[in-house]
């Protein structure tokens, strides 16, 4: 007998009122109503739903007055499998389950050899596996993403580790949204005690009609090489994202590190305002850490002693704890650095050293400051490493989203997260009324993640009824061609990001038409993301064009594709831009990096010829040399570090290295003695394993097709080991299988 087929019945009774129904120890509660666009699942724990039932129901009667059919799943959950199996039986049913939150002790997926779906974490994976996997929830809500099983953590049992499958897509897809309501661990407060707060809370959220028309956006120190082309153009990229923010009665409050050497209390004041809706966090960070403030940028003689001198103390201190010779340290700073040692006396003075601290933690936004604010923005994006470690005890996310305040919902990552990422893509959707989760799917990595309620929305200002749409509608190409010419630029984003869902490479030319004719930053570069993912001849032709993009983040992303691209004819559009754009920190350091990915004599040329052309430099000269200087030192490390990495005689630990460091280096240069290791019997087994998992990041490369060739030769081959046969069928999976 078909068991699916038996259990879709009775779960298809269940939905028509016809039985209750506990299937293994799972119990499943009906909707209060099915006559809704979609579905909903509540997935919680028996110990926690047994704590907390009046607030999960309450919750699930807000979800049901806001157009949802809600489900209530609840179990005393012992593998990720059984979640995603309900899960999946329940988006087989109608009205179509179009997400779940996660509430309590649900256990965590810890994802491995999928690093390529994730935003930049390139981690060796033979380091501790705790930090080594990303935890991910993809698991739960990408149900085409096929999962091996390794094993479960033998210390924190609630860890169960799995490797993507070479037969997996290799691309996220979602099929529905999910959150995590999982509090951090709180002294003196239980973890079911701030579920129940938080469930109410966010029953009540359900009954607001708050419109998105007060932000607050922060950039941190350090972040987006502090370039001030970057943090303007998001301010403009804003403006035609949430257009209302700029009119009368809207409020967008734009702060920099800059601003002030402290800006945490500014900062912890924002997020307290009872109006603010959006808070957008841009910074570095770890899992219990924002941080906000560095060593003062000052000017003046007097703070650039003090800023030296609180140097000198820190590292006299920290050799005082470590029971080290501090003076024969002080003696060397005052031979090394020229310091007088009046500069360092006082350094391990109690009172000094309370100031030196009292000091420190003023730079940064700790978890226990987070504790005593109570955190009003509706929804808080954090752009940072860490800050949604959920899979921890503490984590910065939690706090916003379950502490005392009137945050609805957090955004924010797992792991580490790359700087140059979109991150603010699609923000113009919240505005118009879309779901937080529905938002999620639409920009999702492998440790993108929402802490909270993901049906949270704010009030629609009228337009298409997104959230009806993507449960409706989502496949429906004539709909999507519509919402293009719709005058939301966020919403032109959506539909062109649905239509190259649906339509793959044949949309090429629309996408460069697009690109050619849109008034709009963020639409421009949406083409340009979506062509950089399809890899078809126009998308060369649009890099070339994008150098010269008025949107900062467009020349920002152009510079980093043309190095991942390599193609020769790229190659005067990106000394170009390095020449025109030297004063966008984050554009000129990406322009530097891809330049590197070329060949040499060919750039030593072409910087030469363009430098004779660009008369109107007033330095050419000395800049000239700066960038011939530059190429010089790239093609020293290239030579020192790739050129032998072929070479068996070598020593097999540097050569591993040379091969593990191109999964972040599109070295095209390398690439066919990449390959000869790949193709190598005679070479170690675990270095041509590296080799094809090296060789899957070079999805863009102009060596795309040699890659692909040479996988196939191993995969097809009779005597090739069965590991290294898995890793290059998934190399091209990857690669896309033209």
């Amino acid at each position: 007998m078909n068991t699916n087929h038996v259990f879709r019945n009775v779960l298809t009774a269940v939905c028509l009122g016809l039985l209750p129904f506990t299937i293994r120890s799972q119990t499943i509660e009906q909707p209060l109503s099915k006559a809704h666009a979609s579905s909903f699942a509540i997935i919680v724990d028996k110990d926690t739903y047994s704590a907390a039932r009046e607030e999960v129901l309450a919750y699930r009667r807000s979800l049901e007055e806001r157009g949802l059919a809600a489900y209530i799943v609840s179990d005393s959950w012992k593998r990720p499998e059984q979640v995603r199996d309900v899960l999946k039986q329940l988006y087989g049913l109608k009205p179509r389950l179009e997400g779940a939150v996660l509430v309590g002790d649900i256990p965590i997926p810890m994802i491995r050899d999928a690093q390529h779906l994730t935003s930049t974490f390139k981690m060796d994976q033979k380091i501790d596996w705790k930090r080594s996997s990303v935890p991910s929830d993809r698991f739960y809500d990408d149900f085409d993403l096929k999962f091996d099983f390794i094993k479960q953590d033998t210390i924190r049992k609630e860890y169960f580790y799995y490797s993507l499958a070479p037969e997996s897509p290799q691309y996220i897809g979602m099929d529905i949204y999910t959150a995590r309501i999982k509090p951090p661990v709180v002294k003196g407060k239980s973890m079911s005690g701030q579920i129940k707060a938080y469930l109410k809370k966010a029953a009540e959220f359900h009954l607001r009609k708050n419109p998105l028309d007060q932000v607050m956006i922060y950039a941190g120190y350090g972040y987006h090489s502090e370039s001030h082309n970057a943090w303007s153009g998001e301010q403009l990229a804003l403006k035609e994202q949430i257009p209302g923010l700029y009119r009368a009665g809207g409020g967008v409050r734009v702060l920099n590190f800059r601003t002030d050497p402290h800006m945490k209390f500014p900062l912890l004041s924002e997020v307290q305002r009872p109006d603010l809706d959006l808070a957008i966090f841009h910074s570095h960070g770890d899992d219990v850490t924002q941080l906000i403030n560095g060593t003062p940028s000052v000017s003046n003689p007097s703070p650039s002693i003090e800023n030296i001198r609180k140097y000198l103390r820190s590292k006299i201190q920290s050799a005082s704890d470590k029971k080290q010779d501090v003076e024969a340290l002080k003696k060397r700073f005052h031979e090394s650095m020229g310091v007088p040692y009046a500069w360092m006396e006082d350094a391990l003075a109690d009172s000094v050293r309370r100031a030196d601290s009292l000091f420190d933690a003023a730079n940064d936004i700790v978890t226990a400051d987070l504790q005593v604010v109570r955190s009003n923005a509706s929804f808080v994006l954090l752009d940072a490493c860490d800050n949604g470690s959920f899979h921890l005890d503490d984590y910065i996310a939690g706090h916003y989203a379950f502490g005392e305040g009137n945050t609805a919902v957090t955004y924010a990552a797992t792991i580490g997260v790359l700087q140059d990422q979109w991150a603010n893509q699609g923000v113009g959707l919240l505005a118009l009324g879309i779901r937080a989760g529905n938002w999620l799917k639409q920009v999702a990595y492998l440790e993108s993640h929402l802490f909270g309620d993901p049906a949270f929305s704010f009030a629609a200002g009228g337009g298409p009824d997104l959230n009806r749409i993507l449960a409706r509608k989502q496949g429906d190409k004539a709909i999507w061609y519509k919402l293009l010419k719709n005058p939301e630029a966020d919403v032109q984003v959506l539909a062109l990001q649905k239509l190259a869902s649906l339509q793959g490479e044949a949309i090429s030319g629309l996408l460069k038409k697009t690109y050619v004719t849109s008034p709009h930053g963020v639409v421009r570069l949406q083409a340009l993301y979506l062509l950089s993912n399809l890899n078809t001849p126009e998308f060369t032709e649009v890099l070339k064009l994008a150098v010269d993009d008025p949107y900062e983040n467009v020349r920002r992303i152009t510079a980093n594709r043309i190095g991942a691209s390599g193609r020769a004819e790229l190659l005067p559009s990106l000394v170009r831009l390095l020449i025109s754009d030297r004063n966008s920190e984050r554009v000129s350091y990406n322009a530097k990096n891809s330049l590197a990915f070329f060949d040499h004599k060919a750039v030593v040329q072409e910087l030469k010829k363009q430098l004779e052309e660009a008369s109107w430099l007033y330095d050419r000269e000395e800049f000239g040399q700066t960038l011939l200087r530059m190429e010089a030192t790239s093609e020293f490390r290239f030579k020192r570090d790739y050129e032998s990495i072929a070479d068996t005689d070598k020593p097999l630990k540097g050569r591993r290295f040379g091969v593990r460091t191109m999964r972040a280096y599109a070295y095209h240069q390398a690439v066919p003695d990449v390959i000869r290791i790949l193709l190598n019997n005679d070479d170690d087994l675990q270095l041509r394993v590296e080799a094809a998992e090296a060789l899957s990041w070079f999805v863009n490369s102009y060596r795309v097709e040699e890659i692909r060739s040479a996988c196939r030769q191993m995969v097809e081959s009779g005597s090739a080991p069965d590991v290294l046969k898995r890793q290059s069928f998934k190399t091209i999976r990857i690669l896309g299988d033209r």
